[in-house]
């Protein structure tokens, strides 16, 4: 029988639990040789607590140091630690486990990242060194650590034995998770749960209940949460932006050009209205061109509460039901909209364009502009067709083809990049999904838009001024010899040591006669190319072929070109009197923008990417909600994508990306030929290959997670492997028995990054 130790039980290792007690309760430092003194620790027992105390110390419960102080109004030498904001491009985070007793509400610490461990985001964990300086609390990550309530979004269900089970939404996650506490929850609901231990089979427990998972409008609903996507503005926000909004329009320092007749051309269904164009001949073969920008910087000021919440935001969001706008709606769809026949305050580019579609000269002030008309897409490419357009219209037709006739010059990246629009009735029911169409029209405001942005960015460098660059590098060596090998499968060569042009890639495509082969071989450039990013240095734009290029066109909806504006008051002298009241006084940039300008610009270009993949998804949600209703039908599909477990493919002219597992080939083997990203069945030679069309049986449509399943038409119903099932206790095999066959595992697919760089993308 163990002997009782000073603390009352019995000798032996003591729990995480008891040494914390233990820590709490002394009134002097307590290491390690005072715990095992206390616990009565002697012998090989000492090297399991050293252990023990490591592993606390890793997990934030103690410093790890000398005396193993636990939180004692304060924190731990090294904890765990979340972001929870990015504040200046620097990511806040708090303790991971806070004691209320300590105090009502965790200590804010403001993280500084090493290069080793940088580009913290929104929801990560990490392992950091914290001290204190001055006022403030500060953390040195350490090491980055899983998230703990990874794919925590599901509905309640419940087993036959009446346990109630989360099903995942996320559908990288495959099975379910036993919920230990329901937080009120009722069968059916979409919430939002953490574990509630570490062990990746912990229960977990509801934290938010978010409603019916299959109402209408509930797709977008679920990727804000899911995405932690900012989405309710703080009252400090709402009561700033109302007043701004009541600020006058001040006619002073302001170029008028309310008599000139800028029209806007959107989407149909636009709320917001960033930009307007005018053009008109210059007499010498080219065209004198206006674009206009909404003066979003005279409202929206450094340090002030927009600010804090624009920057938090970084742009707006954009879901088939709903937008998450970056700015409070009396700003984005009233106050700073371009609507025609109102007054706006503007940031004017005048831009003279040559006979050879160069833009040769520019300038920059703050303006009034009263716009003659809004116009749709479609209305303006049917005014041009059918001959009825009026002389503005013509002209800006006029210069597009200047500047379409640069664009060849300089052959940009052209690859077919269909985009799917989702269109909802007034219910919020799937009306249509299709591609959108791709006009003339589109095209000429995209031009224009890219000018002005090579133009602000070309402007700002003469100035020596300070610019966010909008930066698409050269395709890395790597991906190129990825790029090489993959051709070199397909019987194809690819030389190394000639200069990599956007032109390049664009001729190999041209080339290329049979669809299967194009849609194949621009899968491969794509994912050949590296992601667009904001940032302070210029690496030039790739993709666009242009040296020098920066966002400046759509303020209302991306922190980035609003930097790039305030950049512009201060190059070009355009700041207006101080505005009345409680509102900062500088429309130009804060000396905090100048120096965090680095930071700034990596938040931004992450939640770009956030943004990115939450749109994707809910796109991914309402495509399988309308096919929901089409199970067993046979579609035209283009294979995407080829792994091991099975290939992915899209269905033609919808998308909506679904897995055709191996195991549902037949009892063939399929070898998986990584080069040629292909499967190759070992005895007929029959092969799956990326880009390769076939028809394919719709076999399972997940509306709550956006996934689809396909079989082949003629599959003899093999067992297509569901998502959210539950985990089955695992046999036992005994030696002899033989051991069970092992299932494919189904991988995550890769996607390429975003190549979409044109001076302005989707608009609602």
């Amino acid at each position: 029988m163990k002997k009782q130790n000073r603390t009352g039980r019995k000798q032996g290792l003591p729990s995480k639990t008891e040494i914390l007690e233990f820590i709490q309760g002394s009134d002097k430092p307590a290491g390690k040789r005072e715990i095992a003194r206390a616990f009565g620790i002697k012998g090989q027992e000492k090297i399991a607590l050293k252990k023990r105390l490591k592993d606390m110390a890793e997990e934030g419960l103690i410093d790890g140091r000398k005396t193993a102080f636990h939180r004692m109004g304060g924190l731990p030498k090294v904890t765990v630690l979340k972001v929870v904001e990015i504040e200046d491009g620097e990511p806040i985070a708090i303790p991971e486990s806070w004691d209320p007793d300590a105090a009502k509400k965790p200590p804010r610490v403001v993280v500084k990242e090493s290069k080793k461990l940088a580009a913290l985001k929104r929801g990560d964990r990490f392992l950091g060194r914290t001290e204190e300086s001055g006022k403030c609390w500060i953390a040195h990550p350490m090491k980055k650590l899983p998230a703990r309530t990874e794919g925590m979004m599901g509905v309640v269900e419940f087993d036959g034995g009446g346990k109630p089970w989360l099903a995942p939404v996320d559908k990288r996650v495959r099975n379910s998770a036993p919920i230990g506490d329901l937080g009120g929850a009722n069968e059916g609901d979409l919430v939002l749960a953490e574990r509630m231990g570490k062990s990746a089979n912990a229960k977990v427990k509801i934290v938010e209940v978010i409603g019916d998972p299959l109402a209408p409008k509930s797709f977008s609903l679920i990727a804000i949460a899911k995405h932690g996507i900012p989405h309710i503005f703080p009252q400090e926000a709402l009561d700033e932006a109302q007043a701004v909004a009541e600020l006058s329009l001040s006619e002073e320092k302001r170029e008028d050009l309310r008599d000139v007749p800028i029209v806007a051309i959107d989407p149909a269904d636009a709320r917001d209205h960033d930009d307007a164009i005018w053009a008109e001949p210059d007499g010498e073969g080219g065209y004198n061109a206006i674009v206009a920008i909404a003066d979003v910087s005279l409202y929206v000021r450094p340090g002030g509460k927009l600010d804090k919440e624009a920057r938090k935001r970084g742009n707006s969001v954009y879901f088939p039901d709903r937008v998450v706008p970056m700015l409070p709606e009396i700003l984005s769809a009233d106050v700073c909209s371009l609507v025609e026949h109102e007054d706006r305050a503007a940031m004017a580019c005048h831009m003279r364009i040559s006979p050879e579609g160069k833009v040769t000269k520019w300038r920059f002030t703050r303006a009034i502009v009263r716009l003659a008309a809004n116009i749709a897409y479609e209305d303006a490419q049917k005014a041009i067709d059918d001959g009825s357009a009026d002389e503005p219209l013509k002209n800006l037709w006029g210069a597009w083809d200047l500047l379409y006739k640069a664009r060849n010059a300089r052959d940009p990246l052209d690859l077919e990049l269909p985009e799917r629009q989702v269109k909802l009735n007034d219910e919020g029911k799937i009306e249509e999904i299709a591609v959108r169409e791709r006009l003339d029209a589109h095209r000429v405001v995209e031009d224009f838009m890219i000018a002005a942005n090579v133009a602000a960015a070309k402007a700002l460098e003469e100035k020596a001024a300070p610019v966010v660059y909008r930066v698409h590098e050269t395709p890395s060596r790597e991906k190129l010899m990825a790029f090489k090998e993959y051709l070199a499968s397909q019987g194809k060569s690819f030389a190394m040591g000639q200069v990599i042009t956007p032109g390049l890639f664009n001729r190999m495509l041209k080339d290329i006669v049979d669809p299967a082969e194009k849609a194949l071989i621009m899968e491969a450039v794509l994912r050949s190319q590296t992601q667009a990013y904001y940032g302070p240095a210029n690496a030039g734009h790739f993709g666009l072929a242009l040296g020098s290029y920066a966002h400046f066109t759509s303020p209302i909806r991306r922190y980035a070109d609003l930097l790039v504006h305030r950049a512009l008051v201060d190059a070009y002298k355009l700041e207006q009197p101080k505005p009345k009241g409680n509102i900062p006084e500088t429309s130009g940039l804060s000396d905090r923008d100048r120096t965090a300008l680095g930071q700034i610009t990596d938040a931004i270009s992450q939640t770009e990417r956030r943004a990115m993949e939450a749109e994707r998804d809910t796109i991914d949600r309402y495509v399988a909600a309308w096919l929901s209703g089409r199970v067993g039908e046979v579609f035209d599909t283009r294979i995407t994508g080829v792994q091991g477990f099975g290939f992915f493919a899209t269905i033609e002219n919808l998308g909506g990306d679904g897995l055709v597992p191996v195991s549902t080939l037949g009892r063939e083997y399929f070898r998986y030929d990584e080069g040629a990203r292909e499967l190759v069945g070992e005895s007929s030679g029959k092969t799956y290959a990326v880009g390769d069309r076939l028809k394919l049986k719709l076999a399972e449509s997940n509306a709550l997670t956006g996934a689809l399943k396909f079989e082949l038409p003629e599959s003899d119903g093999a067992p297509i492997e569901k998502r959210g099932e539950r985990p089955q206790p695992k046999k036992k095999f005994h030696k002899g028995k033989g051991a069970p066959r092992q299932k494919h595992d189904q991988g995550k697919r890769g996607r390429p990054g975003n190549i979409r760089h044109q001076g302005r993308g989707k608009k609602r």
